[in-house]
C-alpha cells in the first residue's frame, strides 16, 4: 500500500520537481509519509517527511534535491510503525557506494532476514522490510554486478516487492517475479520515468512505454536504457485488489484499465444481483464506476446519493479504526432530497471491516430513503493479506466470520449482494493463475506460516 517512482532527467534542476509531480500523483496510495531521494555525483541526498506530499516539500527543499537521477516514496504502512525513521527511500552506505530504495509491498519473511542479517552484525535503525531489501542488495552489490545482486536478492525475498532503487548513479525499476504490485515506465522529452501507476505518467506528460513485466528489471544507466529478465515463475499473482479498489480508475496495470475492469464488474454485479429499486448511487469515489456500470446494466436511474468531501483522505487507509470512523462522518454527506423516500442502490466496490458501510447505510437511513439495498463489485473478503494491503487479521474481516445474511443485518441494508468470483475474473479478464485471490479465497500463491499454499495446478 505504498507508491513508488524512478525518474532520470537530463536537466538536473528539474528532476527532484518532476519526481514530486509523480509522487502527488500516487497519493492514494500513501498518506502517511512521503520521501524523494536524488543522486548527484556519486552521493544520493535524501529529503523525508511524516504527512502528504505537499505538506513535506516546497519549492526550497526541491531545489537543493539537485541531480539527474531521483526515486521517491509515498506510504502506508504494512511493516514498521508510522514515524519518520520508517518513511522511504530508506538509504544505506556500503564500500559499493550509495543505495536509496523505495518499496511497495510487503515481505512475508522479513523476521526471519532480520534476524539473520542481525546475526551477522548488521545494524538497523527502522523496524521495516525495506531496511531489509536495502541491506541485502548493500550487500550483493559489494562482490557482484548490478544484475547478479537483483538474482540473489530475488531468490532472498517471499512475498511482494516493486522497488525503486538509486545505486549511485544508476536508477533501477525492478518488480517480483509474481507481479503482485504493479510498475510502469514512461519516456518524456526531459528523460525517463518509473512508476507504480500509468496515471503517474499521465500526469507529467509521459508517453507509457509498456509495464516492468514480473520478474524484469529496467535499468537507466547514464540515459541509456536496458530491461533484463532476472527471475522467472511459472505463475502469477497480480493483486486483484488493485483492479478492485486501490489503483486509480484512470491507470492501466498490465494492459487492463482500472476505468474499465470496474465498470464490468458494475455490469456483471447487475446481471448476477439485480434489485427492484428507483436509484443507484456510488459510494464515493472507489464505487462510482462500478455503479455506473450497474445503472446501465439494470436501466436505473444512476444519481449521487452521497456527496464526498475531497479534502478528507481514504478512509479505508487511514492507520487507525477510530480515525476511520471519524472520518467517514466528516468525508460524506447525503443529499437528501436525492433520497427522500427512494429505493436506493448502494454500490461500493469492496467490504472489508463493515464499520464505514454500517455508517453509510445509517446516514442514508436517516434522510428517509424508503428502502437502502447494498451492492458489492468484489467477493466477501474473508482472508488476510501478506503482500501489501492493510487486512492484516481476520478478526477484522467481516466476511471471514459472518454470512452474508449476517452481514446485511449487520450494516441495516434491506439486501445485500456481492460479485461473484466468476464475475470478477470475467471483468478483470485474467485467468485465475494469473491473479492474487487469496483475501477472496484464503488460498496464497507463496507459502505463508498457518495459511494455505495454492500452487500451481
Amino acid at each position: 500500500m505504498c507508491g513508488v517512482v524512478g525518474v532520470y532527467c537530463v536537466e538536473g534542476n528539474l528532476t527532484s520537481k518532476i519526481a514530486y509531480f509523480t509522487l502527488y500523483s500516487l497519493q492514494h496510495r500513501g498518506q502517511e509519509s512521503a520521501g524523494i531521494a536524488v543522486a548527484n555525483g556519486g552521493r544520493i541526498e535524501l529529503y523525508r517527511g511524516m504527512g502528504l506530499v505537499t505538506e513535506i516539500f516546497d519549492e526550497s527543499i526541491l531545489l537543493k534535491l539537485r541531480g539527474k537521477c531521483a526515486i521517491g516514496h509515498v506510504r502506508y504502512s504494512t511493516t514498521g510503525e508510522s514515524k519518520l525513521e520508517n518513511a522511504q527511500p530508506i538509504l544505506v552506505k556500503s564500500k559499493a557506494g550509495y543505495l536509496a530504495v523505495g518499496h511497495n509491498g510487503n515481505l512475508v519473511n522479513y523476521p526471519q532476514l532480520r534476524a539473520m542479517l542481525e546475526n551477522e552484525g548488521r545494524i538497523f535503525v527502522t523496524n521495516s522490510d525495506t531496511e531489509v531489501i536495502a541491506q541485502l542488495l548493500s550487500i550483493y552489490l559489494m562482490k557482484y554486478d548490478v544484475i547478479e545482486a537483483l538474482e540473489l536478492l530475488q531468490e532472498k525475498l517471499i512475498g511482494s516487492f516493486s522497488l525503486t532503487i538509486l545505486f549511485n548513479d544508476v536508477l533501477i525499476g525492478y518488480r517480483d517475479k509474481l507481479g503482485f504490485r504493479p510498475l510502469c515506465f514512461g519516456e518524456t522529452d526531459f528523460g525517463y520515468v518509473i512508476a507504480s501507476e500509468s496515471c503517474a505518467l499521465d500526469a507529467i506528460g509521459a508517453k507509457r512505454i509498456r509495464d516492468v513485466k514480473p520478474g524484469e528489471a529496467v535499468i537507466v544507466r547514464n540515459g541509456d536504457v536496458e530491461f533484463f529478465k532476472i527471475a522467472e515463475s511459472d505463475r502469477l499473482a497480480r493483486c486483484v485488489f488493485e483492479y478492485i479498489y486501490f489503483a486509480r480508475p484512470d491507470s492501466t496495470i498490465d494492459g487492463v484499465s482500472v476505468y474499465g475492469a470496474r465498470y464490468r464488474m458494475g455490469k456483471n454485479l447487475a446481471k448476477e444481483s439485480p434489485v427492484d429499486a428507483d436509484v443507484v448511487s456510488p459510494v464515493p469515489d472507489s464505487g462510482t464506476t462500478a455503479a455506473i456500470g450497474f445503472s446501465e446494466e439494470s436501466g436505473l436511474k444512476y444519481m449521487e446519493c452521497l456527496i464526498k468531501n475531497r479534502y478528507v483522505g481514504r478512509t479505508f487507509i487511514m492507520p487507525e479504526q477510530r480515525l476511520r470512523e471519524l472520518s467517514v462522518q466528516l468525508k460524506m454527506n447525503v443529499v437528501k432530497e436525492n433520497v427522500l423516500n427512494k429505493r436506493i442502490v448502494l454500490v461500493d466496490d469492496s467490504i472489508v471491516r463493515g464499520t464505514t458501510s454500517r455508517k453509510i447505510v445509517d446516514m442514508v437511513r436517516r434522510a428517509k430513503a424508503r428502502e437502502v439495498h447494498f451492492r458489492v463489485g468484489s467477493p466477501p473478503i474473508i482472508a488476510p493479506c501478506y503482500f501489501g494491503i492493510d487486512m492484516s487479521t481476520r478478526e477484522e474481516l467481516i466476511a471471514s466470520s459472518k454470512t452474508v445474511e449476517e452481514i446485511r443485518r449487520s450494516l441495516n441494508a434491506d439486501s445485500l449482494a456481492y460479485l461473484s468470483l466468476k464475475g470478477l475474473l470475467k471483468a478483470v479478464g485474467f485467468d485465475r493463475c494469473e491473479l492474487c485471490l487469496a483475501c477472496l479465497t484464503g488460498r496464497y500463491p507463496v507459502p505463508v506460516p498457518g495459511e494455505t499454499f495454492e500452487p500451481l495446478s
